[in-house]
């Protein structure tokens, strides 16, 4: 070799203009109308393959989108053998997540799997340690850890502005109509595996640390939608240096999502604050005093994929890693106890998770449309 420049260094400028290959799992309502548009804006990936039963959405996605490969569920292993494809983009139900992150992990594919990661801890476990054995990527789709306003509150939470931080409220609430996956139970269906991992979620980061003892209760209305799954659930999450979060949680009302941090000397409240697209809006209150600050539309699900294929590129950590999404698993199944014994349950100490932070931030683009899915109905009044 004549050239002085380091191997690391040549290695990188070599893959610098490289783009990872995806293939998007599921082609449900989410993946057709937020995931795919975004790859446009994230210009280190691009899609390859669609793995899904369905020929309809397999011609129509392929022909509007110009990719070459699609795959049956059976065919699955075909997709991932073929040579075509670096990480795959699980949109499945989430009682599927699981097996087809192992399936992917082992033949070497990297993983970015929607949440919730799993239906149970022993899952996600299996999901971490399947993606650790083969030496490839895991992440869970906690798009928020990189939005300019979810992080700027964690900036706002932690910089002493409200004071102490004490307690965290939140209320995300939908209807949910029809037999949407999201309201069966041998999916993984439920208020808090849906919804309510984006207010634990929240939560967590704010505070940046763990709960030590959850509590919750459910209630249903008895309508027929809600005949496996509750229709509401309320929370409380207790925090180190006794600080609560509480929230609550719907798929039988209005669209609400918002979410508030009270502090010593003032408070935060974001409204929206979990959705995908559109402006997203801060109202920081310091001694009777608000200010607001609203943060531009931008397509969170590139920065996403943007951000995921750079760890690949550059063979860098990254956050949110399985445990991460390991953790929420462990505190839902905390709050399914406590519903059914109707009493507080402690929570044994957690893996450390690198909870999010304003270096994450990445921003691309919002989408250019949003599109009319095919054969694929939103759950409601998303």
């Amino acid at each position: 070799m004549t050239s002085s420049q380091p191997v690391a260094n040549r290695l990188s400028n070599q893959e610098e203009n490289r783009k990872i290959r995806y293939a998007i799992v599921g082609l449900g309502w989410f993946a057709q109308v937020a995931a795919m548009p975004s790859f446009p804006s994230a210009e280190n990936s691009e899609i390859v393959a669609l793995v899904s039963d369905d020929p309809t959405k397999q011609k129509e996605l392929s022909q509007k989108y110009g990719i070459r490969h699609t795959y049956s569920y059976d065919q699955y292993e075909d997709c991932l053998t073929s040579g075509e494809v670096d990480a795959v983009y699980i949109a499945l139900p989430n009682h599927l997540h699981c097996e087809y992150t192992v399936r992917a992990a082992n033949q070497g594919v990297h993983v970015l799997c929607e949440k919730p990661m799993a239906t149970s801890v022993a899952e996600g476990e299996q999901m971490i340690e399947a993606c650790r054995r083969n030496g490839v990527k895991l992440m869970i789709a906690y798009r928020l850890h990189l939005d300019p306003a979810n992080m700027r509150a964690v900036e706002v939470a932690q910089s002493g502005q409200i004071g102490e931080p004490r307690f965290f409220n939140s209320v995300f609430s939908q209807q949910v109509t029809g037999d949407n996956t999201r309201l069966l139970r041998e999916t993984g269906g439920g208020t808090l595996e849906d919804i309510g991992i984006y207010c634990i979620n929240a939560a967590r980061y704010l505070f940046q640390a763990e709960p030590t003892e959850v509590f919750a209760v459910a209630a249903n209305n008895g309508e027929e939608r809600f005949r496996e799954v509750d229709e509401m659930t309320s929370v409380i999450l207790r925090f180190p240096q006794q600080r609560l979060a509480n929230f609550i949680v719907s798929f039988g009302a209005s669209k609400v999502s918002t979410y508030r941090i009270v502090g010593t000397q003032g408070d935060l409240r974001l409204d929206p604050a979990y959705p995908w697209q559109g402006e997203l809006t801060h109202y920081l209150t310091v001694n009777g005093e608000t200010q607001t600050q609203t943060f531009e539309p931008h397509s969170q699900l590139a920065a996403e994929f943007t951000y995921f294929s750079n760890c690949i590129l550059q063979d860098e950590g990254l956050e949110p890693s399985g445990v991460e999404g390991l953790n929420d698993i462990r505190i839902i199944e905390a709050l399914h106890q406590s519903i059914q014994e109707g009493k507080p349950v402690a929570l044994d100490q957690m893996a450390h998770a690198q909870h999010p932070n304003p270096e994450l931030i990445t921003v691309r683009p919002p989408n250019s449309e949003t599109p009319e899915p095919v054969h694929a109905a939103s759950p409601g009044d998303s």
